[in-house]
């Protein structure tokens, strides 16, 4: 069974969804409901009531459960998380990162430089098979109203610092810059502005 008889098995009778997923669940991958509900991201007690014909799915729901199957069926190597960044930033990303599970996952590139590419980026990588994205936090909010899959905002700290660490160098060489210099004193640093060209 796949994706499809989930979708057929709907479209088929009443049940047959639920009927199809357990068997998809029991027979093919061997998983708990629960361990299912971890991969999909679907609370335990709305999949039990999937399960138990308590509750018909609704749309949202549907596609989460095809895309965990999905994910599940699919060859371990085609699991991948897609960064989408400026081609110096992935330039120097690894391969594949391993998940606290042990399973290794791949790294996909999506090398942009306008937003409107980082958009259109995403969409392709969730087509593309993606597992979720990391992007700036500049399109996130807008990625994630489109897409379906986790989006993971990149907050580059360190490196911000460092770029105005550097920046910072280079302004105090400017002619007429006022610097503050911090001199401690007794009980605490206190800040004096004093002009560097004097």
């Amino acid at each position: 069974m796949t994706e499809s008889d989930l979708i057929a098995g709907m479209l088929r009778e009443e049940g047959g969804f639920q009927k199809a997923l357990r068997s998809i669940l029991d027979d093919e991958l061997g998983m708990t409901m629960n361990e299912f509900c971890q991969v999909s991201g679907i609370s335990p007690s709305t999949m039990y009531k999937i399960l138990e014909e308590r509750r018909e799915p609704n749309l949202r729901t549907i596609r989460q459960i095809v895309k965990a199957v999905r994910f599940l069926e699919a060859a371990e190597d085609s699991h991948f998380i897609a960064v989408i960044a400026s081609t110096t930033v992935v330039e120097n990303l690894p391969d594949k990162v391993t998940l606290e599970s042990g399973l290794e996952i791949n790294v996909r590139e999506y090398p942009v430089s306008t937003v409107e590419d980082a958009i259109i980026a995403a969409v392709r990588a969730e087509r593309d098979g993606a597992m979720g994205v990391v992007c700036a936090p500049i399109v996130a909010p807008t990625i994630e109203r489109i897409l379906s899959i986790p989006v993971s905002r990149v907050i580059p700290q360190s490196s911000v610092v460092l770029a105005i660490d550097r920046l910072r160098d280079v302004v105090r060489a400017v002619p007429g810059f006022f610097g503050c210099l911090i001199r401690p004193s007794s009980d605490k640093a206190t800040s004096y502005i004093t002009n560097r060209t004097a």
